[in-house]
């Protein structure tokens, strides 16, 4: 089995050590590659968050004055709170041909692969310039990389493609759903639960939106339109919380929950929210405010992720391929900043080391063999972009 560099698993080490929840500061471990990269004598440009708290980083290697390939990666991972893990999740344990800690698969191994072969790429007559993209916020909603697309975009040169390393076991992803995610919060009318029909029910209401997201889930998972390619073939509608509600003895005045389209490429995720705000405006208010004038249902933004669908016949598609080996693409159901990627203008592929199904889990892994496949990958590009 092939087992990767010492260099390689000292920067996992070292990137894991970092505790980059969302919730918390990325500074850190952003302040240590840039500084790593510039002992390498490559310099950095951090990308703040509105608030300072944050930051992305942008750095190429070789010719800064044309376009060439970033590797790109989020420094984000998800709580541990409420796991239990068998390990210090913020401290890699080797154990059975797998690394275990928090990011190991999601997804600072890829991260790190990339970083420990800076000085290799270095080593080379660089003809073709390695960019590398590191974002913040990746996992509550593909955050970060959007004031760093929009830095992108101010550069007189900026990657000519770019290939995302989140968790794909090394294989071509070529195109990925997209997401949109909201919440609904429902007004109604109190009173006691002996006069409920005086009062207008926000619980009762919430739970009429609900059944109706249902039944629209339903309606395409037998109407479709249908891709095989994905491992849930059809764009999905779910339901993820519920608030709502003070006491049994009290028709409750307010509930609220959060609901999310999960939909393939060639579906439009506006239709579906007009949808479910139309059978709200012409279905339920007329109900509500037949009993109370102030009452209704208001519809807040949470979060969206681009699809992605890159064509299989694409430059960035070809050259992962090569990389890999591969002589197939897939499709995934997970989204990433890939979409945004492509949005921008700037072609995507996903591909990095360790599964999905390890991701967000306790005692999260990634095998040693992911990794040196993930090494050879970046090798085969070492010799690439040399002149």
């Amino acid at each position: 089995m092939p087992q990767p560099s010492e260099a390689s698993r000292a920067m996992i080490e070292r990137l894991i050590a970092f505790d980059t929840t969302s919730r918390n500061s990325n500074l850190e471990i952003i302040h240590f590659i840039r500084d790593y990269l510039s002992d390498l004598g490559i310099d950095s440009e951090t990308i703040p968050s509105a608030d300072g708290r944050k930051a992305n980083l942008y750095a190429t290697l070789g010719p800064k004055d044309r376009p060439g390939i970033a590797l790109s990666g989020h420094t984000d991972v998800v709580p541990i709170d409420g796991q239990a893990w068998s390990s210090d999740p913020w401290k890699v344990t080797e154990k059975d041909q797998r690394l275990y800690g928090r990011g190991t698969c999601d997804m600072k191994s890829f991260v790190a692969v990339a970083l420990a072969h800076a000085p290799r790429f270095l080593e080379r007559d660089i003809e073709i310039p390695i960019h590398y993209c590191f974002s913040f916020d990746e996992e509550v909603g593909c955050l970060g990389v959007r004031p760093m697309l929009t830095r992108l975009a101010q550069l007189p040169v900026r990657p000519r493609l770019v290939i995302i390393g989140e968790p794909t076991d090394m294989k071509v992803v070529n195109a990925h759903k997209g997401k949109l995610s909201y919440r609904a919060q429902v007004r109604g009318f109190e009173c006691h639960s002996s006069l409920a029909p005086t009062g207008v029910n926000a619980v009762e209401y919430a739970a009429k939106l609900i059944v109706k997201l249902n039944a629209m889930a339903r309606l395409k998972a037998m109407e479709g339109p249908f891709d095989p390619n994905y491992d849930i073939a059809h764009t999905t509608v779910h339901t993820g919380v519920v608030q709502g509600g003070t006491a049994l003895n009290i028709v409750p005045k307010d509930c609220s929950f959060e609901f999310e389209f999960r939909y393939l490429p060639a579906d439009d995720p506006e239709e579906l929210l007009a949808e479910i705000k139309s059978y709200a405006a012409e279905v339920l208010e007329p109900e509500m405010r037949a009993v109370r004038a102030d009452t209704g249902v208001d519809f807040d933004f949470i979060s969206s992720i681009a699809a992605l669908d890159t064509p299989g016949d694409h430059e960035v598609v070809e050259l992962v391929k090569a990389l890999t080996g591969a002589n197939a693409t897939s499709k995934v159901a997970f989204g990433t900043e890939a979409g945004l990627f492509s949005e921008s203008g700037i072609p995507a592929v996903v591909c990095g080391p360790g599964s999905i199904d390890q991701a967000h889990k306790p005692d999260e892994f990634v095998t040693l063999e992911q990794v040196a496949l993930c090494e050879r990958f970046m090798e085969r590009l070492a010799e690439r972009i040399a002149a």
